[in-house]
């Protein structure tokens, strides 16, 4: 996989300085990864801000339908889908002005990355949140 999807910097910037995370795939299910990553998010005084097709309230927030229908800055996007369908997500998020994209582990899409790094944003790729906020010690 290209370096440039696990760059050190990027991912403390991301953790340290980045204030609201859109979580694509965050439902009302607290026993799906994409729910525990973002708990831990929250509760480290991060915004989260769920994007799901049907659920209403997560974590205390609004769920929104689609990235396009977020009404506030996202500084990172969590693309919490299935390797083949997180392309459109990275699409989506480069169409809303996302400053970047965070691929947990398990999901790869080099070319989506590409295409996301030449829009500007950064992307982290097959890693997970929890894991480098621990290794980073960070809270």
């Amino acid at each position: 996989m290209d370096d440039r999807f696990a760059d050190e910097k990027v991912i403390e910037r991301l953790l340290g300085e980045s204030g609201t995370w859109a979580f694509v795939g965050l439902g009302d299910d607290p026993s799906r990864t994409v729910h525990e990553q973002a708990q831990l998010l929250q509760m480290r005084g991060k915004r989260v801000v769920p994007v799901h097709p049907v659920a209403e309230t997560v974590l205390g927030e609004t769920v929104y339908r689609s990235l396009a229908d977020v009404p506030v800055k996202v500084d990172v996007v969590g693309v919490y889908r299935r390797s083949e369908f997180a392309g459109q997500v990275v699409d989506d998020a480069i169409a809303a002005g996302a400053g970047a994209v965070w691929l947990p582990l398990g999901v790869v899409d080099e070319e989506a990355g590409r295409r996301a790094l030449d829009a500007g944003l950064d992307v982290v790729m097959d890693r997970c949140p929890a894991i480098e906020w621990v290794l980073r010690r960070m809270g």
